[in-house]
């Protein structure tokens, strides 16, 4: 089974591209960031041509996270129950948006759902934008409020096989960042409180990906030839528990995707994972995408 995560960077502009990759690439389950659009935007006969089922959060232009996945999804759960809001109520959104215990108005950021025994979350962390930018305290306290919620999911049930995929808009060690216009001490992604906000996730998950692929980027801005100069970070990951990390058996950093016309600034990260391992809950109906 190939599960992946990746930051799309508006689906509506990126669907073709995605959807044939997950067809060429034989790709389960993915988790989508930075949809920018909400459900009834989103290009969803494109995805089931392909035999794609879908679980969309979107408000706006701005955020939102997505699944697409061959087998049924179950349980699912559009942000976690510590998550904070942020900013101003979106227009239009009223009683859909919610709150966060914060009283401030929810983002499209998290999403859950449960896949046979699997249980994935596409997560799009706040960037934080400056280090004298309230978004910074906002990104601190969501990754804050994700470790408690994490760590209760855990206590719950110690053996649950869960993944934490997505953008985490952090470089958690200095071999993750490649582009010279961030420097600890004057950017977000790298700075200390990020990276211990990172660090803190150790006990409950662990980078699923690095063991296996040591090295690589998987986001490049579009601005200054920074892909042609191989200038990146390496910011999205799937982060596993024990139960999840023990049936990997393969990853990679799809590098590639970011060539071609049009491409995201961001490319897939995979794992492969032997179902075997999980219980064998799923089910055949998708296990196969239809040709075009």
């Amino acid at each position: 089974m190939r599960i992946a995560t990746w930051n799309v960077n508006s689906i509506r502009t990126r669907f073709g591209r995605v959807v044939d990759w997950l067809v060429r690439e034989d790709i389960d389950v993915l988790a989508m960031q930075e949809i920018k659009c909400r459900p009834d935007q989103f290009p969803v006969e494109a995805f089931e041509q392909a035999g794609y089922r879908l679980e969309i959060h979107g408000l706006n232009q701005w955020n939102g996270v997505a699944f697409a996945s061959r087998h049924e999804m179950t349980d699912v759960a559009r942000g976690f129950a510590g998550m904070p809001g942020f900013g101003k109520p979106i227009t239009g959104q009223e009683g859909i948006q919610g709150t966060g215990p914060n009283g401030l108005p929810l983002e499209a950021r998290a999403l859950g759902v449960t896949v046979g025994d699997l249980r994935l979350w596409s997560l799009y962390v706040p960037n934080g934008r400056s280090l004298d930018d309230p978004h910074l305290a906002y990104k601190l306290e969501w990754l804050e409020a994700l470790r408690r919620d994490t760590a209760a999911w855990l206590d719950e049930d110690p053996d649950l096989p869960l993944a934490l995929m997505g953008d985490w808009n952090i470089a958690p060690l200095d071999s993750d960042m490649g582009d010279p216009s961030f420097a600890v001490g004057r950017s977000t992604h790298v700075s200390p409180e990020e990276r211990a906000s990172f660090a803190a996730f150790a006990p409950l998950l662990e980078d699923v990906v690095r063991p296996i692929v040591p090295d690589g980027y998987t986001f490049w801005d579009y601005k200054a030839g920074r892909f042609p100069k191989n200038e990146g970070m390496r910011i999205d990951f799937i982060m596993g528990s024990s139960a999840f990390a023990g049936a990997v058996t393969g990853a990679s950093i799809e590098r590639e995707e970011r060539k071609g016309d049009a491409p995201s600034d961001h490319v897939p990260v995979v794992c492969d994972i032997d179902v075997d391992l999980l219980g064998g809950t799923f089910e055949d109906e998708y296990d196969r995408p239809m040709v075009f």
